[in-house]
């Protein structure tokens, strides 16, 4: 077993993050030196569903848009010095995404890496019909389905880093496995090693919503202040091999790494504290303790694990109607009174029509409701400023579409001084879960080589 510690650096939190956001981290990783992995963190349960809404209509898509601007800053770098990357930038097609960074290594004239990809999460083609079905029970046949996914596990990611490859690219995987599978691969641990597997799973967790954990999502000036948070460092696990961890960040770079950084995302989205389900172990941080150990580095041990589930959460994605929003603003005195009669415009003349919302920005709109009640109940308070938000949910795209021309009408059949419309129309989309039997999901990793096409 190697002993050395393992450095993962995480530079993506969710589609769409910053793109500049692995640099730092990848030079903080050349200057430790040692074994090193680099991580993105990019697929959301609906990223995963539009990716494969991109797929219907252009079927060489379906990857993380960003892909390139992710890498491109340093793919040069991670190949010379052997830090490898793994992610789920894959999304819908993995290979797709493989493709695209051969396309980005040729242009930056670099030798071509080994891209594995990792397959076996998608369960939505005819191979898993009756599995899926029998899954769902009585929702089966109700359901239009645009997606379903498994979330897989480690193991294929770590026998692909066994295998040679020099990056990995993931579909749905569980976020922690990101972690977990440079672990395994690196420190050769067993796949029944419940308590390393919890403790990799648990350093997993505090990487991957990337800046989450070193500040960003966090700051509350004059309570929770964080130092030059526009230029947020993300984070960088460092793992010993009992699987215990370090977080901390690239110097020089803003935001914070303490006990409360670290404690608020170990918590996030842990339903059971003793039973943190994954498809890997089940974790328990009752008995976890969080120490700062130096300027921004902050160490978790205590963490335990138990035998992993029987079974894969599935999340299945479905097409559930269209929404249509529109916007419209009003100001100056009495703003709020016609930004209320607007509202009352918009419910008249689309009753019985899906289901309406309406807020008012700056006046009633995070703590409001879909009937309205909340609004009404509230005496007019004088907002000088306000922006008029109306969504429709509709079955149809005609009668979505409804919403539309009633808010851009309320340009001349409104109230007085509305102004700065704009409208969007988009399909919508549903997510129920079930559970699987993992030997029904079988994941595994293949090699693409350069030119290879689906």
């Amino acid at each position: 077993m190697d002993t050395r510690t393992l450095r993962i650096g995480c530079a993506a939190g969710f589609s769409g993050d910053r793109t500049d956001a692995a640099l730092p981290i990848v030079d903080a990783l050349i200057a430790a030196g040692g074994p090193a992995c680099l991580i993105f963190e990019t697929l959301a349960e609906r990223t995963l569903a539009l990716a494969q809404l991109a797929r219907r209509t252009q079927p060489d898509s379906g990857w993380e848009p960003l892909l390139d601007e992710l890498l491109r800053p340093v793919l040069a770098k991670c190949l010379a010095h052997d830090i490898r990357i793994v992610s789920n930038f894959g999304a819908a097609n993995p290979e797709g995404a493989a493709r695209c960074i051969h396309a980005l290594a040729r242009e930056l004239g670099l030798p071509a890496p080994r891209v594995a990809v990792v397959e076996g999460d998608d369960v939505s083609g005819p191979a898993h019909r009756d599995a899926l079905a029998a899954a769902l029970g009585e929702r089966a046949g109700t359901l239009r389905t645009v997606a379903a996914n498994a979330y897989l596990g480690a193991e294929a990611i770590a026998q692909a880093l066994k295998a040679g490859a020099q990056i990995v690219v993931c579909g749905r995987v569980a976020d922690p496995s990101l972690t977990v599978g440079p672990a395994l691969a690196h420190f050769g641990w067993a796949i029944d090693d419940w308590e390393r597997l919890a403790r990799a799973t648990m350093a997993g967790h505090l990487l991957e919503c990337g800046s989450q954990v070193t500040g960003g999502y966090y700051a509350d000036p004059g309570v929770k202040d964080v130092p030059d948070l526009a230029h947020v460092g993300y984070p960088i696990a460092e793992l010993d091999a009992d699987g215990h961890c370090i977080i901390t960040k690239p110097p020089g770079t803003g935001g914070c790494v303490d006990e409360h950084t670290v404690k608020e995302q170990l918590l996030y989205e842990v339903h059971d504290p003793a039973a943190y389900l994954t498809p890997d172990v089940v974790a328990d941080i009752s008995g976890a303790r969080v120490r700062q150990v130096g300027e921004n580095r902050v160490r978790l041990e205590g963490v335990r694990g138990h035998p992993r589930p029987a079974t894969l959460k599935v999340n299945v994605c479905h097409e559930t109607g269209w929404l249509a929003e529109g916007e419209i603003s009003y100001a100056g005195a009495r703003a709020e009174g016609r930004a209320r009669l607007a509202a009352e415009v918009l419910r008249e003349r689309l009753a019985g029509l899906g289901s309406l919302r309406v807020d008012l920005i700056g006046v009633s709109s995070v703590f409001a409701d879909d009937d309205g009640r909340w609004l009404a109940a509230q005496a007019d308070g004088g907002a000088r400023d306000v922006r008029l938000r109306a969504a429709l949910r509709h079955d149809e795209r005609a009668g979505a579409e409804r919403l539309v021309r009633e808010v851009t009408a309320l340009y001349c059949c409104g109230p007085a001084g509305g102004g700065g419309v704009r409208t969007a129309m988009r399909p919508r989309l549903g997510t129920v879960s079930c559970l699987m039997p993992r030997e029904q999901v079988p994941g595994s990793f293949r090699f693409v080589a350069p030119g290879a096409r689906a």
